[in-house]
C-alpha cells in the first residue's frame, strides 16, 4: 500500500526555523517509515499544502508533522476536507481533527468526567478578566494560552502587577500548576488506545516550558497503574478510537493526574524513547484500514 505522511512545507524542504523541529520530524518520519516498510508498505512524506498532490493515489494519509497548521487553520482544514473527499482514509479522521484543533474540546472532556485544569475561557480577555482569574483560582501565577496554538506558541505567564497582555484571540486562562516544575508533565503515547510508552518532561531551570526547543528534557518512565488508567480513560470518552494520540497530563495537589492536552492532530510521538513504535503503529494502521 501507498501511505502519505503529511508535513509542513518548511519541514518537507528541510527549512524549519528550529533545528529541533527538523530533527524531530526526521525521527518520527523515519520511525514510522521503517515500521511500514517491514510490513511491506511505502510511506511518503508530502507537504499538506501541495496543490499538485493526487490524494486518491494513496491508500491512507497520516497527519504527521504539520506543525504550522495553527497559523493557517482554515487552509489546513480545507486541505484535509479534500483528502477525505478523495475517499482516501485519513488518520486521524477529519471529524476528530476538527474537534481537537480548538482547545475548547477540553470542555467536552470535562463534561464527560475527565479531570482537567481549571480554565476561564474568553473570546477576547480584558485586564479585569485576568484580575478576576487570580482571585478565582487563588493563585499568583497564571498561564495564558490561545485556543488555537501548538507547542508553547502564543503562551505566557502572568503575575499580579504585570501589564495585561493584548490578546485579541479566543483565549484560555489557567492557574500555573506547580508540579510542572517539581515533577514534570506526563506524556502518554497511545497507539490504538493502548499505551506504547510514557515520558516525563521537565523544563530547564528558570523556565516552565517543557519542549526541547526551549531547553526542556524528557525521560522514559514506567507509570503507576492509576496514572495509566487516568490516561486511557481520556480516550475512552471518544466516539471512535484514534490511530494515535498523545495524552499530556500534570499532577494536581491532591495526587491525581489532570489532563493538560489531548493531542490528536500532529503529536510528536517521541520515537527515540521506544524500540517498537514503528511496528506498533504499522500493525494498528493496517488493523484500522481493514476494519
Amino acid at each position: 500500500m501507498a501511505i502519505a505522511f503529511l508535513t509542513s512545507g518548511e519541514l518537507f524542504r528541510g527549512e524549519a526555523t528550529h533545528t529541533v523541529e527538523q530533527a524531530e520530524h526526521a525521527l518520527q518520519l523515519n520511525c514510522l517509515r521503517d515500521g511500514l516498510t517491514e510490513a511491506g508498505h511505502a510511506l511518503t512524506a508530502v507537504s499538506w499544502d501541495d496543490p499538485s498532490t493526487n490524494w486518491s493515489e494513496f491508500d491512507a494519509v497520516i497527519v504527521g508533522t504539520t506543525w504550522d497548521y495553527h497559523d493557517r487553520l482554515a487552509e489546513f482544514l480545507s486541505a484535509l476536507s479534500r483528502i477525505a473527499a478523495s475517499k482516501t482514509q485519513l488518520f486521524n479522521p477529519l471529524e476528530l481533527v476538527r474537534w481537537n484543533c480548538r482547545k475548547r474540546y477540553l470542555r467536552d472532556l470535562e463534561a464527560s468526567g475527565i479531570r482537567t485544569i481549571p480554565t476561564i475561557w474568553s473570546d477576547r480577555p480584558y485586564p479585569d478578566d485576568f484580575e478576576s482569574a487570580f482571585e478565582a483560582f487563588g493563585t499568583d501565577k497564571l498561564v495564558v494560552k490561545r485556543e488555537v496554538s501548538a507547542s508553547s506558541a502564543n503562551q505566557f505567564i502572568l503575575k499580579p502587577g504585570d501589564p495585561a497582555p493584548d490578546s485579541p484571540h479566543p483565549t484560555m486562562i489557567q492557574p500555573f500548576i506547580p508540579s510542572i516544575e517539581t515533577e514534570g508533565e506526563f506524556s502518554f503515547i497511545m497507539i490504538g488506545g493502548d499505551v506504547s510508552h510514557t515520558l516525563i518532561k521537565t523544563p530547564r531551570a528558570g523556565d516552565y516550558r517543557i519542549q526541547a526547543a526551549f531547553g526542556g528534557r524528557e525521560a522514559r518512565v514506567t507509570p503507576e497503574k492509576a496514572d495509566v488508567k487516568a490516561a486511557t480513560r481520556v480516550l475512552g470518552t471518544l466516539p471512535d478510537q484514534p490511530l494515535f494520540a498523545r495524552v499530556d497530563m500534570v499532577r494536581a495537589a491532591t495526587g491525581e493526574l489532570m489532563l493538560m492536552e489531548l493531542e490528536l492532530i500532529e503529536p510528536y510521538l517521541y520515537p527515540e524513547q521506544s524500540s517498537d513504535l514503528g511496528q506498533r503503529f504499522a500493525r494498528e494502521l493496517l488493523k484500522q484500514l481493514h476494519a
